[in-house]
């Protein structure tokens, strides 16, 4: 069996991984310090009986001990509020980029068979072409996005000095069960909320900006996926390969939810990418990676989660 252990394990992207995978029939345990996991996150991991430790990825010798076993790690612990790592972006290199560089010694040392990095679309800024390559320039506009890419230095260089085998995942807009509604949240999480309270959602700037939007099922398949593949030290893009513009998004879960009116505007917020939209035929190509589920039946999966 293999065994897996995965950082920031109590987390919305976590927490659905540890499930999945232990599903899937791997030996499953989590690392998470905590600090901004969901109640609900926790209880079902418990309630799945897979094994969460209370450490923080910056702390070398726990992590050491804790991944001794561990043939594949993957690492999602991080903080990820864009307009959080403006106002303070020291905790964001403290935790991103430390936290990763910790990690990334320990399967050094360790000897672990593969490093499985959970990246994100923030590290090319706004794009110069749609959909957006993994060769693409990397131009953050915030300290998580230049955080996230610090990480990814940090884990290219410890493949080239130690041989440390990687997979580099850069996911796109994740949304799905067990997201945060309070805080900083995906925005389909913020809307649906929204409509479930009797409100209008709230849309910064004027709704023709895009993303892309993948349910967190399909990024558990992309991550195992990292796994089994034959291909590693690479980058993959991981998202639907749709731009989705946040009026339509807005429109179509009000509508499913039977929600009449019209959204709200307020002021675009700073840090704020204009277009995104995933180039996946590399993640095609190589891992196998097909998202399956569509817009609305994630949609209508997250609405039924917070009935």
């Amino acid at each position: 069996m293999v065994n897996v252990a995965i950082t920031g394990g109590a987390g919305f992207i976590g927490s659905n991984l540890a499930v999945f995978l232990k599903s899937s029939g791997y030996n499953v345990m989590c690392i998470d310090n905590l600090s901004r996991s969901l109640d609900n996150n926790v209880r079902l991991l418990s309630l799945k009986d897979i094994p969460l430790y209370v450490a923080d990825v910056r702390d070398c010798n726990k992590i050491f001990e804790l991944m001794k076993d561990c043939d594949i790690v993957v690492h999602a612990a991080a903080l990820i509020d864009v307009e959080e790592s403006l106002r303070d972006p020291v905790s964001y290199f403290e935790n991103n980029v430390v936290g990763t560089a910790a990690v990334a010694k320990a399967c050094v040392d360790l000897g672990v068979e593969r490093l499985v990095y959970i990246s994100s679309a923030a590290v090319y800024g706004d794009p110069i072409k749609i959909p957006v390559d993994e060769d693409h320039p990397t131009n953050p506009l915030s300290p998580y996005g230049l955080s996230k890419l610090l990480g990814e230095n940090i884990i290219e260089f410890y493949s080239k000095i130690n041989g440390l085998k990687y997979v580099i995942l850069r996911l796109f807009n994740v949304f799905g069960p067990g997201q945060a509604i309070t805080g900083y949240a995906g925005v389909i999480t913020k809307f649906v909320n929204c409509v479930k309270c009797g409100q209008r959602p709230i849309i910064f700037g004027d709704g023709l900006q895009t993303r892309d939007f993948i349910h967190v099922h399909d990024v558990c398949c992309a991550i195992e996926a990292s796994f089994k593949s034959s291909h590693v030290n690479e980058k993959f893009n991981i998202g639907s390969g749709k731009g989705v513009k946040i009026l339509d998004l807005a429109k179509m879960i009000m509508s499913l939810a039977n929600f009449d009116g019209d959204p709200s505007f307020a002021s675009r917020r700073s840090g704020d990418i204009r277009y995104s939209c995933a180039d996946i035929s590399k993640a095609k190509r190589l891992l196998n990676f097909y998202p399956k589920l569509s817009l609305e039946e994630g949609l209508k999966s997250v609405l039924n989660d917070l009935t």
